[in-house]
């Protein structure tokens, strides 16, 4: 999906990001659903969650599930 598809939506991201706009927006959806877009390309492609998968994603990265990739 195209985040031009969901121009109804109230996208937000985290406080911490920084003004350059490279960052992760969720909307949430009808449903319980998630939407997750690139700040950079705001009409760019959308990645659908659950509620379940999103909690899951930010344990994770609470608990350090994904150091490896900042080294």
């Amino acid at each position: 999906m195209r985040a031009t598809g969901l121009s109804s939506v109230a996208w937000t991201k985290s406080s911490h990001s920084n003004a350059t706009g490279n960052c992760v927006e969720l909307a949430e959806l009808p449903g319980g659903r998630v939407a997750m877009r690139n700040s950079r390309d705001p009409q760019g492609p959308v990645l659908i969650y659950t509620r379940d998968e999103i909690a899951a994603f930010v344990a994770g990265a609470r608990g350090g599930d994904f150091d490896f990739f900042i080294g």
